[in-house]
Formats: structure tokens, sequence, C-alpha cells
């Protein structure tokens, strides 16, 4: 069987049943940046032993691993015979502290951790910034180098290229736009803008890695009004998932990643 990691977010992991059995085989890393990814850790940073805020234990994980830099020796000791990633938690502004950074995520100001010493000096650098996409392009770079010189040079490399959907479908079938998008704590974004930079980052990390395949289920990219995690730009229809899963197990290595099969869907009607 695939030991089968995920640098992402949910739209990678939801492929994987999340009721009924399969997501918990997988190594799922999320809620952090590429900058994150390979920056010091935050100095004296402390967990709490309790759940801060509202978060569940698997957010507070994130969270922590985004903090403490624990994410890339995780990666490495899990072995994986694959890596899906998928760039859609890139759209966090980044926090600088010392020489640290981390994603500002939604767990990370629902921790209420932003009020803790080691991170009340923290500097907030605009995702859509030169400077933050300076931080990624150098990241990327080094985690390339990183990669080859590792044992994860062996594992196979799977880019899931995501775009936000500018449409939603409701229960009834209609389509309409998505004409309100928000970021964090009332943070506007622009669909557009966001697309833009996914284009730039997608293009610069297939040249910086080793070859990959790559999963496109660009036809079927349509958002879901009553998607299971809420409407937003990135929680797709079913047929997205479908399609994205039959492309998968394609890929060498992958037949066996999910327990059924599914036949080819049909796009959504636009």
């Amino acid at each position: 069987m695939p030991r089968i990691a995920i640098v992402g977010s949910c739209i990678t992991r939801d492929l994987w049943p999340i009721r009924g059995g399969g997501a918990e085989a997988l190594l799922y890393i999320s809620r952090t940046s590429f900058p994150g990814l390979l920056s010091a850790p935050v100095q004296g940073f402390r967990p709490q032993e309790d759940l801060p805020g509202d978060l569940h234990q698997h957010e507070h994980k994130a969270l922590v691993a985004d903090l403490q830099k624990t994410t890339l020796t995780t990666l490495m000791a899990y072995r994986p015979t694959h890596v899906i990633f998928d760039f859609i938690d890139e759209r966090f502004d980044l926090l600088s502290v010392g020489g640290a950074l981390a994603s500002n995520s939604g767990e990370m100001v629902r921790s209420g951790y932003r009020t803790q010493p080691a991170l009340g000096p923290a500097r907030t650098v605009p995702r859509l910034s030169e400077a933050a996409e300076r931080l990624w392009l150098e990241a990327v770079s080094e985690f390339g180098a990183v990669v080859r010189a590792t044992p994860l040079a062996r594992a196979r490399f799977v880019l899931h290229s995501a775009r936000w959907a500018d449409h939603h479908r409701s229960a009834d079938g209609r389509l309409r736009p998505i004409d309100h998008v928000e970021i964090v704590g009332g943070q506007r974004a622009v669909i557009a803008d966001y697309n833009a930079l996914l284009d730039r980052q997608e293009a610069a990390f297939l040249a910086a890695m080793p070859p990959m395949a790559r999963i496109d289920a660009g036809p079927f990219r349509l958002a879901e009004t009553e998607h299971r995690w809420g409407l937003s730009p990135f929680h797709y229809v079913p047929e997205y998932y479908d399609e994205v899963r039959r492309q998968l197990v394609a890929i060498d290595g992958l037949e066996d990643a999910f327990s059924d099969r599914l036949a080819a869907p049909s796009a959504p009607a636009a």
C-alpha cells in the first residue's frame, strides 16, 4: 500500500472519506507555508496543554507544528512513497518574528497565541506583497534542494493544481457568483488576485522540484453552497473530488489509494 503524505489543504485531504475511515492513514500537513516550513522555530513559544480557544485537536496540532517547525522532520520520518501538494493554504498572510515565519491562519487567530510574548512583536507580511512572494520563491528553491539531498527524493511527487472557484451551486442546481470572500477576520479577498498568485506559485514550484505528476480538475471547479465545511471558493462540488480521485489512481503506485473506484464524472453545467 502507498504511504501518502499531503502537504496542502482539505481540498486534497477530502479526497479520502472523512467519516468511515481512510483519512487517518495519511500524513496530513496543513496550515503552513513554504517560508514557514523552512524557517527557524518561534523562540519562546509554548503551546497550551489544553486546547486554546475553540480549536479542535488536529487544528491545534497543525498550528503548533507550524510554530515549532517540526513539519519537515515529520515528513521525512514518515518515509512517504507519494507526496501530494496543493497550495490553497498559501493564502494567509505571513507573520515575521525574530528569525521565524509562520502563517497567520484562522487557527492562529482563534487560538489567542498572538497575545503570547513570543508572538507579540510579530510583523505581518501581506500574502500578496512582493516581500511575501520573494520569501516564498526562496523557500521553494530551498525545499527543492532539501528533497534532492534526502530520502524524500525517492518519493513520487504529485501537484494537485487548484484554483478558487468563482461560482457556487446550490442544492436546487442553480449557479450563482461568489461575490464575498474573506481570508481571516474580515480580510476581504479578490478571487482573481489569488488565482493569479497560484499560477505563479505552481510555475515556480514545478521549476524548482524534481519531475512530478500533475492533476487538474479544472472543468469541475465549482463551489458547493452546502459543502460540509461551508461555502468557500475552494469547497467544491462532489464531481470535482471524484475527478481528482480518478486522476490520482492513474498514477503509478496509487492504484490502491482508495477502496473504491469511480467512473469519470460529467462536468457541471456552466
